[in-house]
C-alpha cells in the first residue's frame, strides 16, 4: 500500500512540476502569447559621431547577425524580413576605447573596449511589452595590445553579452 502512494505522489509532482512549466522552453524563454515570428531590422553604426566613439566596419552587420542568431537558437520563433510579431531595432551608439590604468610612464595600462545599443523592442501583439533601453558591455585589455589584436574575442565576448541581456529582458522576462 505504501508503494502505492509513493508512486502516486511522486507522479503528482512530476505532473505538477510539468505544467507549472507553461509555456517555458528549456533555454529559459517566456515567449509572449501568440508570438510566432520577430524581424531584426539592421543595426545601424551611429557611434561615430558621439565624443569619444570611433566606427568599426562592419560592426553593425556582426551585431545584426549575432542578435538574429541568438533568438533563432534559443526559440522556436521564426525569423522574417518584415511584418514580425515581435521586432527589434535600434542603433550602435557607442564604440569607444578608454584607459582604465596607467604605467609611472603614463602609459595606459589597461585599456577598455566598451560597446552600446539603444534597443527599441516592439510586440505587435501586447504594446505593454514595448521599450526602448540601452544596453552595453565592455572588454579590457592589456595596454600594450591595440584594438586590433583583441577585436575578434572582444567582439565575441561583447556580442555575447550584449544580445543574451537583450533576450533576457525581452523573451525571458529576467
Amino acid at each position: 500500500m505504501y508503494q502505492m502512494y509513493k508512486k502516486t505522489f511522486v507522479v503528482t509532482i512530476i505532473s505538477i512540476m510539468t505544467l507549472s512549466c507553461g509555456i517555458y522552453s528549456f533555454t529559459g524563454s517566456s515567449i509572449p502569447v501568440g508570438v510566432e515570428t520577430f524581424q531584426v531590422d539592421y543595426f545601424e553604426n551611429n557611434a561615430g559621431g558621439r565624443p569619444g566613439s570611433t566606427i568599426e566596419p562592419g560592426l553593425d552587420r556582426d551585431f545584426t547577425i549575432a542578435l538574429q542568431d541568438l533568438i533563432v537558437n534559443q526559440t522556436n520563433l521564426n525569423l522574417v524580413n518584415e511584418g514580425g510579431d515581435i521586432v527589434y531595432s535600434g542603433e550602435i551608439v557607442e564604440y569607444s576605447v578608454t584607459p582604465m590604468a596607467s604605467t609611472a610612464e603614463l602609459k595606459a595600462a589597461q585599456n577598455r573596449l566598451t560597446m552600446a545599443v539603444m534597443i527599441n523592442y516592439v510586440n505587435t501583439l501586447n504594446e505593454e511589452d514595448e521599450f526602448a533601453k540601452r544596453f552595453s558591455f565592455y572588454y579590457d585589455f592589456p595596454g600594450n595590445l591595440q584594438v586590433y589584436d583583441i577585436k575578434d574575442s572582444a567582439l565575441e565576448e561583447i556580442f555575447e553579452r550584449i544580445t543574451q541581456d537583450i533576450f533576457n529582458e525581452t523573451l525571458a522576462k529576467w
